[in-house]
Order: structure tokens, then sequence, then C-alpha cells
């Protein structure tokens, strides 16, 4: 292929997803009862024949390196190109952490360097979406772009949190503005850039040295002008579980909805991910599940509605989840109530305890937490 990949996963979520992010990074958020989130684009990369892909982290990258150990699983393990993992390193020449996204490439900028291929698709970790970017490429190179930034039309979202373009009628970007207060458009950028590899590398050793660190801002909003850069519009389902709690918990129940499920699961190409070696989920005497996901080796005993369960987790006799999501290994007991909430891994509850979130502001609960 044509093309290398670099997905950028190491900013630090914590103040937008609270106390889900702070054992983890927003690239490693569990995802639809058995995925994370940067099984995504890692998958997206290798379905589009991108077999050379960096995986930039940062902000507690324990979870996610873990879960990286074995590049198998998206077919990387190969001895041409390969799943590379960059972490911030201190050398005679540098001493800081990644200050910025676009930093963050410039300081593993040998990784481009020692590449041969014409293009990089530069994508985040932590969005939930399935494309081919080879059409983007094609895409690119029939425009002459210098720079390609995929877009979609979100009519009536809060694109607070979002880059929010304005594009002339050849779909060239004329304004860009990172997260506006009030934004002047419904067109939102995904944070999915393609751009020649030694435009790239050009373009970081011009704006590193002089202190601009961030691709949107100080790439693309600096350059709309003197650079020719064009925005693809996507269709198809995005979503990001990095944004909030309600990001992450209404990217988790769109898996309830049919079409997006077998979008993911059920039509080629597939979404990977590391295997787990669970049993299938078991369903005792007494047991009720209706519109819900749950991970294998689960155990059932109680009634549960509307949720997504991950691998392991145990409902008691005579208890009632509903609309909430549970991580690996939670324990909930007997005569037990659960609604509209979050709970982390290994979160257990006692007989007879009650949990009650309100819809739209699910309660969450730390990993390990015990009520």
């Amino acid at each position: 292929m044509k093309a290398i990949g670099v997905i950028l996963a190491g900013g630090n979520s914590e103040l937008r997803l609270g106390k889900l992010a702070s054992t983890r990074a927003a690239s490693a958020m569990p995802v639809g009862s058995c995925y994370r989130a940067i099984d995504f684009p890692l998958s997206n990369m290798s379905n589009s024949m991108i077999n050379k892909v960096a995986v930039i982290t940062q902000y507690n990258p324990r979870s996610l390196t873990d879960h990286l150990s074995s590049s198998k699983w998206w077919d990387f393990g190969r001895k041409q190109g390969g799943l590379y993992v960059f972490t911030p390193y201190i050398s005679s020449e540098n001493s800081f952490w990644f200050r910025g996204t676009a930093d963050s490439i410039y300081q593993n900028i040998s990784y481009l360097k020692r590449s041969n291929e014409s293009y990089v698709v530069i994508t985040s970790g932590d969005s939930i979406y399935k494309m081919d970017y080879r059409n983007i490429i094609d895409y690119h190179v029939q425009k002459k772009a210098d720079i390609t930034v995929v877009c979609k039309k979100m009519v009536g979202k809060d694109l607070t949190k979002l880059g929010v373009m304005q594009l002339d009628e050849n779909d060239r970007i004329i304004d860009f503005e990172e997260k506006p207060i009030e934004p002047q458009s419904d067109i939102a950028s995904l944070g999915i850039y393609i751009i020649s590899r030694t435009l790239l590398i050009s373009l970081l050793e011009k704006i590193v040295p002089e202190g601009r660190y961030d691709i949107a801002k100080d790439i693309i909003t600096r350059y709309r002008r003197r650079l020719k850069i064009y925005a693809y519009r996507f269709n198809g389902y995005w979503s990001s579980v990095g944004g909030g709690i309600m990001d992450y918990y209404n990217a988790n129940m769109d898996f309830l909805k049919k079409d997006i499920r077998d979008m993911f699961t059920k039509q080629y190409p597939y979404i990977f991910t590391k295997a787990k070696d669970e049993p299938p989920v078991k369903y005792n005497d007494g047991a009720e599940v209706n519109d819900t996901i749950i991970g294998g080796g689960s155990i059932i005993n109680g009634c549960v509605y509307h949720s997504v369960l991950f691998r392991r987790v145990y409902i008691g006799e005579n208890s009632v989840v509903k609309n909430s999501i549970l991580m690996e290994g939670c324990y909930i007991g007997n005569n037990c109530t659960i609604e509209n909430a979050i709970f982390d891994k290994q979160v257990v509850v006692s007989d007879g305890k009650h949990v009650y979130g309100s819809e739209g502001n699910p309660v969450v609960y730390k990993k390990g937490s015990s009520i």
C-alpha cells in the first residue's frame, strides 16, 4: 500500500471522562461488550491494506500497551511493516513530553523519514467507525490536494468539542475553527487527515521549532489559505468515546441498534480485537434478558434490559439491571437494582443494594468500587 498510518492515542481525557479515564487512555476504553476503542482505527488501517502503523501513546498507556502487546489480531504480525507503539522518552536532544498532536509525530519523525510510502493517514484512537482509507487517498489524489480532512455533517449535535469547517463549492476548506464556542457551520472534522509524507515532514520541521504543536490549529487553520486543503465528506456511522461521559455512554448504547451492531460484527470487512478465551454466557433459571449484549463468561440469574455487559459479569437472583454499562468482572448480588449506571471493571454490589442514575446523567463508579 502507498500509505502508512499514525494513530494518535495519547491525549489526557480524565477531565472529560473522569473516573473512567483515571487508569486508562480514552483509546483503551471498552466498547460494545468486547472491543476497545483502538480496535476500530486499527482494523480500518488493516482492512485498507495499510500494513505499517504507529500508535502514539502518552497518558495512562499501560492498559493500551497491554492490549496491543500482540499485533497479530489486526494482521500486523508481518515481516514488512508492522505495528509500532511510540511513547515519550527523554534524550540528549529532547526532554519534553508530547506537547500536542503535531509534536507527538515530530518527536517520532524518524518513523516518517525511514518510510518510503507516499502518504500518511493520521487518525485519533478514540473514535468508533468503519472506513476504507483507500477511498480517501484516491479522492486526495484526484483533488491534487495538499491535505485532505475527513468531515461529517452533524445537524443538531454539540460541535463545541470538535473542529468546525466552512467549505467552498468545491469542498475546499476556507475556514477552520477548533472547538468553537459558537460554531459557524455544522460540518465537523473527524480528526482524520491524509497528507503526503514529505509534506508532513516539511511542515513539522517548520512549525514545531516555532513553538507550534497542534495539527488542527497550527497546520489546518494556519495553512488553510496557503495550501490546498480539501474536505472528504463521510456519510457513515461515527462516534467518539473521548468527548465525555455521555459520549461514551451513547457510543456503547448504539451497539444495541441492530444495523450499527451488524455493520461492525457481520458485514465484511470486520472489526478485530484481542481475543479472550471465555465460555459462552450462562443463563440460569429466572434470567430474563432483552435488548442487551453480553460478553463471554458472564452468568445471568436476574433481569437485564437495554444494557451493555462485558465479559465475566455476574448478575444475582432477583436483580434488575436497566440502561447500564457494566465492564469486565462486575458482580451484582441478589435483590439489587441498577439503573442508568456505568460501572468500571470489578465493581461489586452487595445483596439488596440499589443504584439509580438519571436519563442523560448516568451515575459512574470507578474500578474496584464496593457498594
